[in-house]
């Protein structure tokens, strides 16, 4: 979900100027409707392994902070 939302912070609501909430929200519905047009799938790099490690230090550096 992260890159999603990098993605379409990168490609449309930082490149654009809106004036009004309706503007960004019809820029967000273009951007979704031409991505849904034209699906690419997203090439996971890290390994499940690797990504329970980090689940499992985020939760242990949480739970210092009680």
């Amino acid at each position: 979900m992260e890159r999603f939302f990098r993605d379409i912070t990168e490609e449309r609501i930082r490149r654009g100027v809106f004036r009004s909430v309706d503007e960004l929200k019809a820029a967000i519905t273009a951007y979704l409707e031409h991505r849904n047009a034209h699906p690419k799938p997203y090439h996971w790099t890290a390994t499940p392994d690797a990504i329970l490690a980090k689940v499992t230090k985020a939760k242990e550096m949480l739970e210092t902070l009680h």
